[in-house]
């Protein structure tokens, strides 16, 4: 049975003068890759991009000119999300007209769950605070404007030393390159791990960093490196753990031998082919069993031919517990 097609996501980005062009650039590709790769993969674009001002031309942090952005929405068709991005200098003024209009609009925004939502990226978070839209949230941002965030908001619970947090519908990033890793993230939450792995790999983003920095997600990890053709199988893999999967197979994908593949696995991502499969295929065990899976349904549709393997594999890579006692996976 055909899943029905998710609506896109709009994805406003709010543009003041002065706003940092890292903030924006980098997780704007993030999410044009995701498109990108969706396509290619025969599926629809998830993400539809815009850059809106209170002014229809503004100037970036680096002096780059900006024209025809699109006036504030003044409605909301589908699920959207705005992302908000940082300005320069050791505190964020607000008393300028373009910054007053733009926290008025704020203002009268309704963020939920699923249909509206709110992205911060480094002092972006204090614009939000001063529109009032982090009272009662949990919210992190550059560590220079830690304490400013604190004064602006006193209801805000400000997190420090964090490179981004989970508050839904108020997602909010440390700054910089850490918004990149923050869409990252909500690119695995809308299209799947794999495919924000395939973006990250893209980026040439060694590490994806989480919401309590905790271990490489393993459709990550053994990624640091820049091999195409092993890239090319991990991607294969980590899209299907699941099928039948042998090194010669994987050393047909990479165009090479299942001796010299091995190889390269081993050189280049520090594992062996056949491990790295396992470690996948255990992860998306995993996350059958935080969605409801029973054990042999979970090492059914993970790749495993038996619960047996599912929990030798999941003593092997030294999980705590077992399958059996496994809980939901906590999301921040």
């Amino acid at each position: 049975m055909e899943l029905p097609q998710q609506p896109p996501i709009r994805v406003v980005f709010v543009l003041l003068p002065g706003s940092l062009v890292l903030d924006w650039a980098g997780p704007a590709e993030a999410l044009r890759i995701a498109n990108q790769r969706l396509v290619a993969a025969g599926r629809p674009e998830r993400f539809e991009i815009e850059f809106a001002s209170p002014r229809p031309t503004s100037i970036g942090s680096v002096g780059v000119m900006l024209a025809d952005l699109a006036p504030l929405p003044a409605q909301w068709t589908g699920p959207a999300w705005i992302v908000l991005v940082g300005l320069p200098g050791d505190s964020i003024a607000v008393d300028n007209a373009e910054t007053q209009d733009l926290l008025h609009w704020l203002r009268g925004q309704r963020f939920e769950r699923g249909r509206l939502e709110l992205i911060t990226v480094c002092a972006g978070a204090l614009l939000a605070a001063h529109a009032g839209a982090l009272a009662g949230r949990r919210a992190t941002t550059h560590h220079h404007h830690l304490d400013e965030l604190r004064a602006v908001e006193p209801r805000c619970d400000v997190v420090a030393n964090r490179v981004f947090v989970i508050d839904p519908p108020v997602y909010s990033s440390a700054g910089v390159t850490t918004g990149i890793d923050l869409l990252l993230h909500r690119i695995a939450d809308e299209c799947g791990e794999p495919l924000a792995a395939q973006v990250a790999q893209t980026m040439v983003v060694a590490q994806r960093r989480g919401p309590h920095d905790p271990e490489l997600s393993p459709f990550l990890a053994y990624r640091n490196h820049l091999h195409a053709a092993l890239h090319r199988v991990q991607d294969a893999v980590s899209e299907q753990p699941q099928a039948d999967w042998s090194v010669p197979r994987m050393a047909e994908v990479a165009h090479t031998s299942a001796r010299h593949l091995t190889r390269l696995f081993v050189e280049h991502a520090g594992v062996a082919p056949l491990a790295y499969l396992r470690r996948l295929r255990l992860a998306a065990a995993q996350l059958a069993l935080a969605s409801g899976a029973s054990v042999t349904r979970a090492a059914e549709i993970s790749g495993f031919g038996s619960d047996t393997q599912l929990r030798r594999a999941w003593h092997q890579f030294g999980l705590p517990g077992s399958p059996s006692a496994s809980t939901p996976l906590p999301r921040a």
